[in-house]
């Protein structure tokens, strides 16, 4: 199936600019140029019926035509309009009695202001067409008579024309100029955007190295800003992965190869029974480090799936604690550590007791692994406030501060200490806390770090059969 063609976002915002101007200018034309020919024509009705009373006590009392004549030409030139003076002959019929001038421009005989004058005996007043031209006329009653002054719109409309004129190509220019402008920036914000566009491929296509800016202090420089944090935190995380991948390889590969050499140890028939018992000791040691990394990696695709299901219930932080002191007992002895419990009276917590015991031995194994010799860990359970807390404390060397914010971070593996591990301990220590609504704490110093579990505490109304909930939700 074909794409639809591709409308350029500056022709789109030009032309939403156009009609947004061209909507404008027609209001703007639709509500001046009628009211401004409206009040013109009204003013110049105005003029006349202020100049129509005066005109109509000239005629009034004057009996014959000559003099009423010479009267209605010298008001024409008073008043600067044609003066007609109208005779009713019947209710519906009027006759011409005199005209400022010789050549008239129309019968007014049926003109209906005239007409509606002589029935109502009232001034009236209106717009009026004589053989194709526009009048402003006035009609007055006089007694018998009606009384015309009729000035020509010629002028006011010829003004009314060039206003129009002037509003249709100013409009135009406008239309032009808007769409332009509207073209332009929309052109240059485009471009920016086009360039976060060549950004983000180059991020698709795994490029975390070319910075992603923009320089704008607006949402598209804003944008760019966020671009460029994912750039940054994505960089770190394909470096953290390539990293545990190699990490991950060496850690395999170790183990397998040193069972391979068991192996083709074993087959020797020379070999004593002491010997033999030694390579077996080391080959569960190796298989225990292969079932460790398995276990995490699991964990791991499970915790990224939504997948792992933790079993919520009752159980005692202390026991919990002394159990998985004692299982580091013969690790410590053997890397000339001392392991202490400060345990004393029970501790009621709310979570799933073995995914605890994983969180405690991720934090124990992480101040064995790397502390010197001769270095004291200690587990301590307390309850502090409500919730239930157990901490990992040691005299090691502490943690530097650059590692600090990164530790909890999976495949993240700080220097030091005497064994690598996958990276992987913390992190899924941290994220099984936070699945247990708890958290993992640290703080540290030369001479003391301590790692702080917080758990929520056992209620006592709650049922003690063991709640499911999916880690997903």
């Amino acid at each position: 199936m074909r794409s639809p063609p591709l409308v350029s976002l500056s022709v789109k915002v030009g032309l939403v600019l156009f009609a947004v101007v061209a909507g404008a200018l027609a209001i703007v034309y639709l509500a001046v140029v009628p009211q401004l020919e409206n009040r013109l024509v009204d003013a110049k009705i105005d003029e006349l019926e202020q100049d129509a009373g005066g005109v109509g006590q000239e005629v009034r009392g004057l009996g014959d035509y000559f003099s009423m004549q010479q009267v209605v030409r010298d008001q024409s030139e008073s008043v600067g309009a044609r003066v007609v003076v109208l005779e009713r002959l019947t209710d519906d019929q009027l006759q011409e009695v005199a005209d400022s001038r010789d050549s008239p421009f129309g019968d007014f005989s049926a003109d209906r202001l005239a007409l509606e004058a002589m029935a109502t005996q009232r001034p009236v007043s209106g717009r009026t067409e004589h053989e194709g031209a526009q009048y402003a006329e006035v009609a007055r009653p006089v007694n018998d008579l009606v009384v015309i002054l009729a000035a020509p719109l010629d002028d006011v409309l010829a003004n009314v024309r060039l206003m129009r004129r002037s509003l249709v190509v100013a409009g135009a220019v406008s239309l032009a100029v808007s769409w332009l402008v509207g073209y332009l920036l929309a052109w240059r914000f485009t471009r920016r955007i086009r360039r976060l566009e060549a950004a983000a491929e180059r991020l698709a296509e795994g490029d975390f190295e070319t910075p992603v800016a923009d320089g704008g202090r607006d949402e598209v420089g804003q944008l760019a800003d966020a671009f460029d944090s994912m750039r940054v935190r994505l960089a770190v995380l394909d470096r953290a992965r390539s990293e545990f991948i190699a990490n991950a390889s060496h850690e395999l590969r170790t183990p397998l190869f040193s069972l391979g050499g068991f192996v083709e140890l074993l087959d020797d028939e020379e070999i004593t029974p002491e010997v033999r018992r030694e390579f077996l000791a080391e080959m569960r040691d190796q298989i225990d480090r292969l079932t460790r990394l398995a276990t995490d990696l699991l964990d791991l695709s499970r915790l990224d799936a939504g997948q792992l299901v933790v079993e919520i219930g009752p159980f005692d932080l202390a026991t919990t604690a002394r159990l998985v002191a004692d299982e580091f007992r013969a690790v410590a002895e053997a890397t000339e550590h001392e392991v202490l419990v400060e345990a004393d009276a029970p501790v009621e917590a709310l979570g799933d007791e073995l995914r605890v015991q994983q969180i405690v031995r991720a934090l124990m194994e992480n101040a064995i692994r790397h502390t010197p010799a001769g270095t004291t860990v200690v587990v301590r359970v307390v309850r502090r406030g409500r919730d239930a807390v157990l901490e990992v404390r040691d005299d090691g060397p502490g943690i530097p501060a650059e590692d600090r914010k990164h530790l909890f971070q999976r495949f993240y593996r700080a220097a030091g200490g005497k064994a690598s591990g996958s990276g992987l301990g913390l992190a899924i220590a941290s994220e099984l806390a936070s699945r247990l609504d708890g958290t993992i704490e640290l703080s540290s110093r030369p001479g003391a770090t301590v790692f702080t579990l917080n758990l929520p505490p056992a209620d006592p109304d709650r049922p003690q059969a063991p709640l499911v909930a999916d880690v997903a939700s």
